[in-house]
């Protein structure tokens, strides 16, 4: 039912100490819209129960759908908040010809029925699970509410990313909201211009929102709180599966220190939004401290459809097909939950395969 990868350090680090949850010192949450509903059953687990009792930081990192799963999972009650927003998101329905402002303005509905009035100051004064958002602030054309010239500056990030992915810098820079007492530094191969925000109450929510704001689909955020003014769309374009070197400004010594688990809908990651579809893989070394839990292909295959939610089933079903389709997933993902916990319980290491890109 699931599929265990560990990068090189990782592994090591397993087989010489076994696989206890004080291990991690960070989580990824990746984009991919309704994909993640996959991953349901894990996140309750992982929270609920292998990190119930931990007492040390553990530095969420996500963007998009990542985000939104953080938003909850670094809340009081992290179980209870996560299958609010699995419930909301799975039976949110649309007219048949949504717009950007139809979208944009039931995904703040979702925002606040999921942290209601208690769950942003429990997400910034969280003195275990940190929470990072990740946003891309974008320039040129990309900036434009005007579908046209967003289409034509989106175009340009095609072409710009097929040549090399290091051109995306010149139209899209980086930003992390982060809890206030974080000091998480990512870095990658393409040096993108990163920015640091802490979190507060007034510019949570927008950075959230942003967070997972698609362009062409919704509204982008102009002028997040506590920010420089621009307009700040889905984290996704720049790290959508994650291709990052996470460091901590606290210690001495790199976050290589630490191990990374990555719950994710894919063995391949992607690193950005416009790598969806090429065979451009992520840097190997940026993974060799990751431990990614994944579906298996049984799994998915048992699945109503032969394969996991993406955002198209919310055109190219009806409304009650969909709904019930998404639900059956939710509670199959508990299977991948109890197979989780029998590992954890009985780590049987062979079971490990090695990450590769």
């Amino acid at each position: 039912m699931l599929d265990i990868y560990a990068g090189t350090h990782a592994l090591k680090t397993i087989q010489q100490q076994g696989f206890k949850q004080e291990l991690f010192t960070s989580m990824l949450g990746a984009s991919g819209g309704p994909k993640w509903f996959t991953l349901f059953g894990l996140d309750k687990y992982i929270f609920g129960e292998f990190f119930q009792e931990r007492t040390t930081e553990l530095n969420l990192i996500g963007s998009s759908a990542g985000a939104f799963r953080f938003g909850a999972l670094a809340q009081k009650d992290p179980v209870a908040a996560i299958t609010r927003l699995a419930k909301i998101y799975s039976e949110t329905v649309y007219t048949e010809k949504a717009d950007a402002l139809e979208i944009t303005t039931k995904a703040k509905t979702l925002l606040d029925a999921v942290y209601g009035k208690n769950g942003m100051a429990e997400i910034i004064n969280n003195p275990i699970f940190k929470a990072h958002f990740i946003v891309a602030k974008c320039q040129g054309l990309t900036s434009f509410d005007s579908k046209p010239l967003q289409f034509l500056g989106l175009l340009g990030s095609i072409v710009l990313n097929r040549i090399d992915r290091n051109l995306l810098k010149h139209q899209y820079q980086r930003y992390v909201y982060h809890h206030p007492n974080s000091r998480v530094r990512l870095t990658d191969h393409c040096q993108f211009d990163t920015f640091y925000q802490p979190l507060t109450e007034r510019n949570l929510k927008a950075a959230l929102l942003a967070s997972g704001s698609i362009p062409m689909v919704m509204q982008g955020v102009k002028d997040i709180p506590n920010s420089p003014k621009g307009m700040y769309r889905d984290g996704g374009i720049i790290d959508y599966h994650f291709d990052i070197q996470i460091e901590n400004a606290e210690n001495q010594k790199s976050e290589n220190e630490g191990l990374i688990l990555y719950p994710h809908f894919n063995a391949q990651p992607k690193a950005g939004w416009f790598d969806k579809n090429l065979t451009r893989k992520v840097q190997e070394n940026h993974y060799q401290n990751v431990v990614m839990i994944v579906p298996s292909q049984q799994f998915i295959a048992s699945l109503p459809f032969g394969k996991i939610p993406d955002r198209k089933d919310f055109t190219e079903m009806d409304a009650t097909t969909r709904i019930k389709y998404w639900r059956t997933v939710l509670t199959e993902t508990e299977r991948l939950a109890e197979r989780f916990d029998a590992f954890c319980q009985q780590p049987d290491l062979s079971q490990l395969k090695p990450f590769q890109a």
